[in-house]
């Protein structure tokens, strides 16, 4: 049972959200995994919770020849397999209603035109007015081309006179190096307009992480000790269990520092580092995560050899769509610096990494020890363990807070106890759906969680001289399968006199 009670079972919203306006959403790549891993169990999701729009309608556009009917049945399974809900039939049947299907080629206008005038005629139908979503769950190589089709065929607008909209969800990487995410942002920008851009990381659409800035500027006995002068250091970690898992050709174009560490561990750095924002609106967080990123220590040759470790589990060279002369990486850690006034000298450990010991990402705020010691012989205080503060983002979100105890009994002795929030437990009920969560504030237009062309910039800044340094020779250690990663990581804080948190193990 949870140490942490909710007292209000329903609190008063500080900013009520309305349902979002009708529309209609086509799913560029609809025949992929992530739209039937994740995008259609999300929405379903939010059908089932009565989130969805009154007027809403889903359009697949994919290359494969299939019938709207077919592309439901493929979706259904997807549901039953993928779905956090318990599967209905009759509620199923009323969400494939609002699912159509649009088969074309990616690179011909034409099938763009015909989509347009299918929109237009399902649109007049629905009563959904011009309101367009566009997700592109395709490869990173067909951004430009379906943008730039979008654009010709003026299925993307401004925002007129009238209160019509149209946007675009793109999915990460958003480039691969500094000077691709440049020369995208460019062309993008050339046809939208920023508010038209949600560049998405579903890292950010996870409950805790959203808790991050709540935690922090909701309450006055943590944001007075979120600095140099109480915070000794920062570990972020991100541990898969899992390998490559047959995704061999995608996984080694991409490898760890441009999958995990350039997006969705930079983002969670950014939330924990920031100073507050004037509101709790779109532009003021992302101006003060902004700010992170530009204040990122610049690192030089000879620094990135001691502040980088990458490894690659052992068998990774075996997996079916991996080069064998591959130089992926396949786990990263970093310690990085934040040269501004709140953290100067707290260094930032990030690692991310496959095929280790569990499946965990979470944040440990390790704050300084006590500066002087009551409690009997020297060897006893050394043994004294500083506070931590843990944010879990998966699996088992919460935070867990450890501090100093006295033990029962007769001798003053003290040990470290644990303080633990676990947000089903304390709250009755799973925490909602990373995608539903995004998909909804894209609907609404609220870009809070999403990436604004400078942030992504400023992140590629800081990790294209790593992977220069990667491609011309930074040392690729091996790693076992399930164990925590390279010995070499270790000695990454060991140098500095400190030690990675254990990951623990799962559950058998």
């Amino acid at each position: 049972m949870t140490a942490v009670t909710a007292f209000s079972e329903n609190p008063v919203p500080a900013l009520p959200r309305a349902r979002p306006e009708p529309c209609v959403m086509v799913i560029f790549g609809a025949s992929g995994d992530l739209t039937k891993r994740k995008l259609i169990p999300a929405l379903y999701e939010l059908f089932l919770d009565k989130q969805l729009p009154k007027c809403f309608r889903i359009v697949g556009f994919a290359r494969s020849e299939n019938s709207a009917e077919e592309f439901r049945s493929h979706l259904r399974d997807s549901v039953r397999e993928f779905g956090r809900k318990v599967f209905d039939e009759k509620e199923w049947a009323k969400f494939a209603e609002i699912i159509d299907y649009h088969q074309g080629d990616y690179t011909d206008p034409a099938a763009y035109a015909s989509l347009k005038k299918r929109l237009e005629e399902m649109e007049c139908g629905c009563s959904v007015g011009d309101n367009r979503l566009f997700y592109l769950a395709t490869p990173p190589s067909l951004y430009e081309t379906v943008i730039g089709n979008l654009h010709g065929e003026k299925l993307v607008y401004p925002k007129k006179e009238t209160d019509s909209w149209s946007r675009v969800i793109i999915e990460k990487p958003f480039g691969r190096d500094l000077d691709s995410a440049r020369e995208l942002n460019s062309f993008v920008r050339a046809r939208l307009h920023e508010n038209q851009i949600y560049r998405i990381d579903h890292y950010l659409g996870k409950e805790t992480v959203q808790n991050i800035l709540v935690f922090r500027f909701a309450n006055a006995i943590f944001e007075p000790l979120w600095n140099r002068n109480h915070i000794d250091h920062v570990q972020i970690t991100a541990a898969e269990k899992i390998g490559v898992e047959g995704r061999g050709s995608f996984y080694d174009e991409a490898g760890v520092i441009r999958d995990f560490l350039q997006n969705h561990l930079f983002e969670v750095m950014s939330l924990i580092a920031m100073e507050q924002p004037v509101s709790f609106q779109a532009d003021p967080i992302r101006d003060e995560k902004v700010k992170v990123l530009r204040s990122l220590h610049r690192q030089f040759d000879d620094e990135i050899a001691e502040n980088v470790v990458a490894g690659r589990y052992d068998g990774y060279l075996d997996v079916k769509g991996v080069k064998p002369d591959s130089r992926t990486p396949t786990y990263a850690a970093l310690k990085v610096m934040i040269d501004n006034w709140r953290w100067q000298g707290v260094p930032f450990y990030l690692r991310a990494g496959k095929s280790l010991v569990s499946r965990v990402t979470e944040v440990n705020i390790h704050f300084r020890r006590i500066p002087f010691c009551l409690f009997g012989q020297e060897e006893v205080c050394q043994r004294l363990e500083p506070n931590v503060l843990t944010i879990r983002i998966q699996p088992d979100e919460g935070i867990r807070l450890r501090f100093g105890c006295k033990t029962p009994g007769d001798n003053l002795a003290v040990s470290p106890v644990l303080m633990d929030f676990n947000y089903a437990e304390a709250f009755g009920r799973e925490t909602p759906e990373a995608y539903a969560r995004l998909l909804i504030d894209a609907m609404r237009g609220d870009q809070t969680l999403f990436s604004r062309s400078d942030a992504v910039e400023h992140a590629w800044t800081y990790i294209t001289p790593i992977l220069r340094k990667l491609e011309s020779g930074l040392p690729l250690h091996g790693y076992k399968t399930g164990s925590d990663g390279p010995v070499e990581a270790a000695q990454l804080l060991g140098k500095d006199g400190r030690a990675w948190d254990r990951i623990v193990p799962d559950k058998l």
